[in-house]
């Protein structure tokens, strides 16, 4: 009967993981799994659900004792992945911002985990979703929230920040080099109505390029705001903070990022935490007594092959940097 029982659960898996897995395609899923999943009965934390893809993958390579903590604040990405990953015993979820993650482990009952995993970004599903408002391929209101009971959206940035704040964001988190002409166009615009639409922000930005562009002209000015509606690179330090304090001895870290401001913290943090001393390299000996705390399992960071990059042309940018509790 139990073998009855068991054979039923693995076919409706296999059934589950058939009908859900274009919601979303998780990048460097093989090398994300052999270099996070080392200890099989110990305890995960999947910062970032989405569609469960990397959620799944660990699962399935944990025995009967382990276990995996899933976050995400997108009550649809719950919902689905509640759907697809129900019928594992060892899986808990909560709606929560992974800066949270030292609440949210201890709210599952525990104080250290083994391995953690944030998969930095948009999710193919919140992009594609025209009500989200995240992608200027949708004429929809401005909106951009991961969270969607958060109280600022992409039209409180666009139609209430100064100018010279909006020029600030599109520079540095945007890498926008006609951020200064775009922020003067959209505040000269809402004079007149406020700018409620994704359409209506792309054509402006249009305007602001006076040559033919290599890529979609609002490309990265949408990065930049829905940066700065999510607070994605402040949340992002605070999670890894509070990760690797979070982690036992040889728990490993796994982040992917999509783009160059991303893997630039991940990257100087990492390089932090695996440094010892600190002093000024003009002092004889050590003074601050500072210790590494982790170890860089991946000195450079892996990318996509050719083949995954054919299979999903959203993988190219994406980077996995791990590193290992000390």
């Amino acid at each position: 009967m139990q073998d009855n029982i068991e054979s039923k659960e693995e076919i409706n898996l296999e059934k589950n993981e058939n009908n859900f897995q274009d919601y979303h395609i998780p990048v460097l899923y093989n090398e994300t799994l052999d270099n996070l999943v080392i200890n099989p009965d110990g305890v995960y934390v999947d910062c970032t659900l989405g569609g469960g893809g990397h959620s799944e993958g660990i699962l399935k390579r944990l025995s009967s004792k382990g276990v995996l903590i899933s976050i995400d604040q997108d009550d649809k990405a719950i919902e689905y992945a509640k759907k697809r990953l129900g019928g594992y015993k060892n899986w808990k979820v909560f709606k929560n911002n992974f800066e949270n993650i030292d609440t949210v482990i201890y709210m599952a009952g525990y104080d250290k985990v083994d391995g953690i995993l944030m998969d930095i970004g948009v999710s193919s599903t919140q992009l594609d979703d025209p009500e989200r408002g995240f992608s200027y391929r949708y004429d929809t209101r401005l909106d951009m929230r991961m969270n969607n009971s958060a109280e600022i959206s992409a039209y409180e940035v666009v139609n209430n920040y100064e100018e010279g704040d909006l020029s600030k964001i599109f520079f540095e988190y945007g890498e926008e080099r006609h951020a200064r002409r775009i922020a003067r166009l959209i505040c000269e615009s809402r004079k007149e109505k406020p700018i409620e639409n994704t359409g209506d922000l792309v054509t402006l930005i249009k305007r602001a390029y006076p040559e033919r562009a290599m890529k979609h002209p609002a490309k990265k000015t949408f990065q930049a705001i829905r940066i700065e509606v999510n607070k994605e690179l402040e949340v992002l330090e605070t999670a890894i903070n509070k990760s690797i304090a979070c982690l036992n001895k040889k728990g490993r870290m796994g982040i992917i990022t999509f783009h160059s401001l991303e893997d630039r913290i991940v990257k100087t943090m990492f390089k932090e935490f695996a440094t010892g001393c600190i002093c000024p390299p003009r002092l004889p000996m050590c003074m601050c007594k500072h210790e590494a705390t982790i170890k860089l399992v991946t000195k450079k960071p892996i990318i996509p092959g050719n083949e995954e990059v054919g299979n999903n042309k959203r993988a190219r940018s994406s980077k996995l940097r791990v590193i290992e509790r000390i």
